[in-house]
């Protein structure tokens, strides 16, 4: 996955918008104003964080060594991935599915039938 890719595939998800709050880096990718991502993708190796569930981050982090606790952020519900290729591209979209439906599950009901 590329950085363009990943922008691309996050920008694609309904009511999704690219926000840099912490200055030029990293791209921060939210969700009726929630963040489901986060990435500095100009830096290398590329990297991003996502929201998960507690069990499966992990689990994840368990199998993929390029799946860490969210840097910077809460440890039991964000991991951060290197996209070094150990982790496959299904995978990560999965992940990032995963992570965007968890934001728009939490939600309230109105912003959510907006999407």
């Amino acid at each position: 996955m590329t950085a363009n890719a990943l922008r691309r595939w996050c920008l694609a998800r309904p009511g999704a918008k690219e926000e840099f709050p912490f200055g030029e880096q990293p791209s921060v990718f939210k969700v009726g104003g929630k963040m489901f991502a986060l990435s500095a993708l100009q830096s290398r190796p590329l990297r991003v964080s996502l929201k998960c569930e507690p069990e499966l981050g992990e689990g994840l982090r368990a199998t993929y060594p390029a799946i860490q606790p969210g840097y910077h952020l809460n440890k039991r519900h964000w991991v951060t991935i290197t996209l070094d290729g150990s982790v496959p591209d299904e995978t990560l979209l999965e992940l990032l599915e995963d992570s965007y439906d968890l934001v728009v599950a939490g939600l309230p009901a109105g912003e959510r039938a907006r999407l």
